[in-house]
């Protein structure tokens, strides 16, 4: 009790008498009405964790999740053979504008995530102004989600933007029931949609929160549900259409995911919650502290919900609940990362339900905790995870993805005379031989080239680890049957700077037909 009194007085006199440290942030928090706030802090956000991903990856290769985006980003389709076509369409658009290096997707991974903070801003501007509107950003950039998770840009990952867009057309198309909100609450349902179709799990909470909702009927009774519905169908035509056409392949790459068995699926769904739980863990402990002896009321404040809130409550326990429950029943894998782009509704609901406002004190403060993180992850964590990784390497081997790409192309033009067309092997070092290679080699086999002819024509590389029997084997079978081909052997080594790290040796078969 003390230290609440203590820190509600410290609280009460920096308000009147404000450290001169503080007052460019109390200037800044100023400008959250006047519009300018937000926007600063996302390009503060975007600038400082970009910085970061290209100091802690410096000398290794784009994760491989990454570079798969971008070869199915390469040409435009409604599909592809692992997941919905959306995050392939971002990838491509931003290709055709920015170059195809590591710092460049590193800065689109960073602006996705941005923007998707900036949707939650959306979402939160419908229950709240001023500080708590920041507050929810800083609670969420506390979280693992719009950094670490959202430099993997993938299928996961582009949900973190979709998400919060849907949700906001979606608070409008309930509380208007008009023919726009209804309509962009269909297009961006079938946004989340083309992006993961585990987004699924969030349409279907839509509906039972609507359902679940004290004005359920009026909804229900109005055009606004079913022009959604209409809408939304009419904007997933194209890729309905593709997934006849290809026998549903990135449904049945999804469905390899349920062949669980109930006491696995049991452990997934324990570990399913415990790990959000676990992202969420700082940002808690923030508001805790923030909230101080106020947060006994708690249990109070969700209880007395405003209509608003109430639903959007309703809509996050559906997208944690019906997860779980999927997983029990089909058994389903349940990996926590799945579902982090839904944090922000917990952190929407908390803040803008506790009926105190907080003071500038914590804001400020909560302001300077995150920032300071953030720096202190680029400037002592970041040089650090490199240095390690130069001598320790990743797994898949992401140090080496530069090199093997460059001696791999050198040896396919020494041999042949002519550019390396097609890459396949190991799926990492293909996917970073077409990324990295000055040919940009179409990674898969059976592949076409933009003028329709088959890459077969023209041969292959294939590419793998010496430490991968199994990769090797099926690559010499494959080859054998192809035609002509040598086998070569070479080792690569990481650099940081100048500085050697570890070793790797490469198998390279290269066929021609």
């Amino acid at each position: 009790m003390f230290h609440a009194f203590a820190f509600s007085a410290l609280a009460d006199r920096s308000a009147g008498h404000p450290a001169s440290w503080r007052r460019p942030f109390l200037r800044w928090l100023d400008g959250i009405e006047a519009g300018w706030a937000v926007p600063l802090l996302l390009a503060c956000f975007v600038i400082v964790w970009t910085i970061y991903l290209c100091i802690a990856y410096a000398g290794a290769g784009l994760h491989p999740d990454v570079l798969e985006t971008w070869s199915f980003g390469r040409q435009f389709s409604w599909g592809n053979v692992k997941h919905p076509p959306l995050m392939g369409w971002i990838a491509g658009a931003w290709s055709s504008v920015f170059p195809a290096s590591d710092g460049s997707f590193h800065l689109m991974a960073m602006t996705n995530a941005a923007l998707a903070l900036w949707c939650v801003d959306l979402v939160t501007r419908r229950f709240a102004a001023g500080d708590k509107r920041v507050i929810v950003l800083l609670l969420l950039m506390l979280t693992p989600a719009y950094q670490f998770h959202a430099q993997r840009f993938n299928a996961n990952s582009v949900q973190l933007a979709t998400w919060p867009l849907a949700t906001y057309c979606f608070l409008r198309a309930f509380e208007t029931r008009t023919l726009p909100w209804a309509a962009a609450a269909g297009l961006t349902a079938a946004l989340t949609v083309l992006g993961k179709y585990y987004s699924v799990f969030l349409l279907a909470s839509f509906a039972l929160a609507a359902a679940a909702h004290p004005q359920r009927r009026a909804y229900f009774t109005s055009a606004s549900p079913w022009i959604s519905t209409v809408v939304g169908l009419a904007a997933l035509s194209m890729h309905l259409d593709w997934l006849m056409a290809h026998d549903a392949m990135p449904i049945q790459h999804a469905l390899a995911h349920a062949r669980s068995d109930l006491a696995t699926s049991l452990r997934d769904a324990l570990f399913f919650v415990l790990g959000l739980l676990a992202a969420m863990a700082v940002a808690a402990v923030t508001w805790i502290v923030v909230a101080g002896p106020r947060i006994r009321r708690f249990a109070a404040e969700m209880s007395g919900l405003n209509d608003g809130l109430r639903l959007l409550a309703y809509i996050a326990i559906g997208t944690v609940c019906l997860p779980v429950a999927n997983a029990l029943i089909m058994g389903t894998d349940l990996p926590s990362l799945w579902a982090l782009q839904g944090l922000f509704l917990f952190v929407v609901v908390v803040v803008c339900g506790a009926s105190y406002p907080v003071e500038r004190f914590h804001t400020v403060n909560m302001t300077v905790l995150t920032a300071a993180i953030a720096v202190a992850a680029a400037l002592v964590g970041a040089p650090l995870h490199a240095l390690y990784r130069n001598t320790h390497g990743y797994e898949e081997g992401r140090t080496y993805y530069q090199e093997v790409a460059n001696e791999a192309t050198r040896q396919w033009r020494e041999w042949t005379g002519r550019p390396l067309a097609r890459v396949d092997g190991t799926e990492s070092l293909a996917l970073a031989t077409a990324f990295y290679s000055p040919d940009h080699p179409v990674y898969g086999s059976g592949a076409a080239d933009q003028a329709g002819h088959s890459n077969d024509d023209y041969g292959r590389v294939s590419l793998c680890f010496q430490d991968q029997p199994d990769c090797i084997a099926a690559a010499e079978d494959a080859a054998a049957r192809s035609g002509s081909f040598i086998k070569r052997e070479f080792v690569v080594q990481s650099r940081l700077l100048g500085w050697l790290g570890c070793t790797r040796g490469v198998v390279a078969l290269l066929v021609t037909r």
